[in-house]
């Protein structure tokens, strides 16, 4: 749980599995060799990632993070959608090397957020650091009450992140399941595509249940395994 002065503790931990070379770019190849070079070359101070829920927003700015660690730069990733945290989190950021705002959609009309929001990102620009934010939405039709704010949100790049292709959402459980040392057949994959909603979240959720069954059970993932995951969770939607 890092912490920094004048920052309360927070419970920031990256997700291990989110990284750039776990996540499939499909029609998305443009966004992430820019948010790549963003972090490699400190040559973006702003950039916006925003499209519907399951398109890997999380998953990049996750991976963006641990990116510019491995470089040995500071990071920080901030869920804007944890109900646990308040605008004081925000303060004394700009000696981070990267910053990463997630569901800035989430704070749209709280004055406190939206005002501490556009002073970090001015506080961030003034000492050349980076900022990488998530909306649902282009910025320009967010609904923030801080007309100055949304100002800021149109000055750098954008990138609309699309849905996966089928061919890519199975590569993606391909690759999900190596990285978690699982044998996923192919009759397995193809059940999941058959029975499971197509989005990035949705698919790596089964893939990190099935991770977790395999290793309760120590056995490897079968179809009637993951026909029993997908029935309880269908079930917990219900």
């Amino acid at each position: 749980m890092p912490t920094y002065p004048g920052q309360i503790a927070l419970p920031l931990r990256l997700r291990p599995q989110a990284r750039f070379d776990d996540f499939v770019p499909g029609p998305n190849a443009l966004a992430v060799a820019a948010l790549r070079r963003a972090v490699e070359l400190h040559n973006e101070p702003y950039l916006l990632l925003f499209g519907p829920p399951g398109t890997g927003k999380s998953h990049l700015l996750h991976a963006a993070c641990q990116a510019a660690i491995a470089r040995g730069d500071t990071a920080v990733y901030i869920p804007l959608s944890e109900p646990e945290l308040s605008p004081p989190v925000l303060a004394d950021l700009e000696q981070i090397r990267l910053i990463a705002l997630d569901d800035i959609d989430r704070i749209c009309g709280d004055v406190a957020w939206e005002q501490g929001v556009f002073n970090l990102y001015n506080r961030l620009r003034e000492k050349a650091r980076s900022l990488l934010i998530s909306a649902d939405r282009p910025a320009a039709e967010l609904p923030l009450r801080l007309a100055d704010l949304r100002s800021r949100l149109t000055w750098g790049p954008a990138f609309r992140l699309q849905p996966l292709s089928d061919p890519d959402c199975e590569t993606l459980l391909r690759r999900a399941a190596l990285a978690r040392g699982l044998e996923l057949g192919e009759a397995s994959i193809s059940y999941i595509m058959r029975r499971s909603v197509r989005d990035t979240r949705s698919l790596l959720a089964i893939i990190d249940a099935l991770d977790e069954a395999s290793l309760r059970e120590k056995r490897r993932p079968t179809i009637p395994m993951i026909r029993e995951l997908l029935d309880r969770s269908n079930g917990e939607l219900e």
